[in-house]
């Protein structure tokens, strides 16, 4: 009977420490949802941003950088300039799916202007200039510029108007940027009955730019871009020129706008560039919080500081195959057919890269069958990448030397050649700083 009652005394114990284990994996994974951002170890409202326009608001207080108003388009102009972004980036989207709804419309688009770091978003005669900018401590972060003449310009940080949408389902609850493909009213209104489709590097070409205006030409490949639709999904004008088009004129005033292209090059090396800063900005705040909740339970179990669960471990690696899948381009929609722009923004963007021994760079477009000659992202040398965590970082720099040498030959790599690893292999030995030794032992192995 006293055996009984100790292997009872026993099991109840057992069972205590398993009820314990449990209750707190619940209590973490209900507070550590990925949208709950403002509690630790992430505090998005009250952590001061570490960016670009961060370094432009020093700058302009200590008078090293001044912004110039003129009539015509406000500060833009002068924020470019300042911002080092290229105008060849313009492109146009007519859909009312952004802050100032009321300024856009198929004869008035918005403008968006970008260079690796920055987005910068401009209506006609409209009340601000939206900007979102990559962060290497928040991973996104948004300002505004009021479009009137001010002896100080200032940039106020946004948070809570822009997050409304910026950090909803479509980022995982995580600040970040959204492309959409709508089906727009003659008055840019998104007819939602015929959906509408968030765009990346893997959207088909004929599901791109329902919404926008495009530039360029592309063969026989079709998109939705350059019109507005009935109810039933016809167009609103099908006598209007749709497709490889090169002067929008036919469409709105052109010379109301600092350019008067939307080049479908930029168009597209916009997708794949807003998704990767995404991608940055998950992997930076959700391994902040892994690691932040690994401590709570190592607290609440006594191990050592900095020991890691396996489920801990699953989750940082998922994050950095999550990385490397978008990096070397995976499951990216084919060309069919070749296609160009119109603005020079390709050769503009490919001159900014860095070069190996050979002259090559991550920079260089194919335009043929793919968007890059060499698939791998130029965002590998950006400051929100350099700013990962350590332990994501080694891992994904672990997970891409594997694919770079063929020991990952995964479905998700088949796309790449033997020839594609090589050359993305060589231009980051040459270009790309503060690679882990194990790049270079391998060179030496091999």
């Amino acid at each position: 009977l006293n055996c009984i009652k100790l292997l009872l005394l026993k099991w109840i114990n057992i069972m205590n420490k398993y009820i314990s284990i449990v209750t707190c994996f619940i209590w973490i994974c209900c507070y550590a949802r990925a949208d709950d951002i403002e509690k630790a170890p992430v505090e998005y409202s009250k952590t001061q941003p570490a960016n670009t326009i961060v370094d432009l608001k020093k700058r302009l207080a200590q008078g090293h950088a001044r912004l110039v108003y003129r009539e015509e388009d406000g500060y833009l102009r002068s924020l470019l300039k300042e911002l080092d972004i290229p105008l060849s980036s313009q492109v146009l989207v007519f859909s009312k799916t952004s802050l100032q709804r009321g300024k856009i419309s198929p004869k008035t688009p918005r403008a968006i202007y970008f260079n690796d770091d920055v987005y910068l978003g401009y209506c006609l005669r409209g009340h601000v200039i939206e900007i979102s900018v990559a962060d290497t401590r928040l991973g996104t972060v948004f300002y505004t510029l009021e479009q009137e003449h001010q002896q100080k310009p200032e940039l106020p940080r946004q948070t809570e108007n822009c997050m409304i949408c910026h950090a909803s389902s479509y980022n995982h609850g995580f600040p970040g940027h959204l492309v959409r493909s709508v089906f727009p009213d003659r008055h840019g209104e998104p007819l939602l009955a015929l959906g509408s489709y968030r765009t990346d590097q893997t959207s088909r070409f004929e599901d791109r730019w329902g919404g926008w205006y495009v530039t360029g030409t592309h063969g026989p490949q079709k998109h939705l871009g350059n019109q507005s639709y009935t109810k039933t999904g016809d167009s609103t004008d099908p006598s209007l020129a749709t497709q490889n088009v090169t002067d929008l004129s036919q469409h709105f005033t052109v010379g109301l706008y600092p350019s008067p292209h939307s080049d479908l090059v930029a168009l597209m090396v916009l997708e794949h560039q807003a998704m990767m800063h995404n991608r940055f900005t998950r992997a930076l705040l959700e391994t902040k919080q892994a690691l932040y909740y690994q401590e709570e339970l190592n607290k609440a179990f006594n191990e050592k500081p900095g020991t890691l669960f396996d489920s801990t471990q699953r989750r940082l690696e998922g994050l950095a195959e999550n990385l490397v899948k978008y990096m070397l381009m995976s499951q990216e929609a084919r060309l069919s057919h070749p296609i160009s722009g119109t603005s020079g923004f390709s050769g503009e963007f490919a001159q900014r890269g860095p070069q190996d021994k050979k002259g090559r760079s991550l920079r260089d477009f194919d335009l043929k069958t793919r968007l890059f000659k060499y698939p791998c992202s130029y965002l590998i040398y950006s400051k929100s990448f350099d700013a990962l965590p350590p332990i994501v970082l080694e891992k994904t720099y672990a997970k891409l030397l594997q694919v770079l040498n063929g020991k990952d030959s995964s479905k998700a790599y088949e796309h790449l050649t033997a020839a594609d690893k090589t050359a993305i292999k060589e231009i980051l030995l040459d270009t790309k700083p503060n690679l882990p030794a194990s790049w270079k032992t391998d060179v030496v192995q091999r």
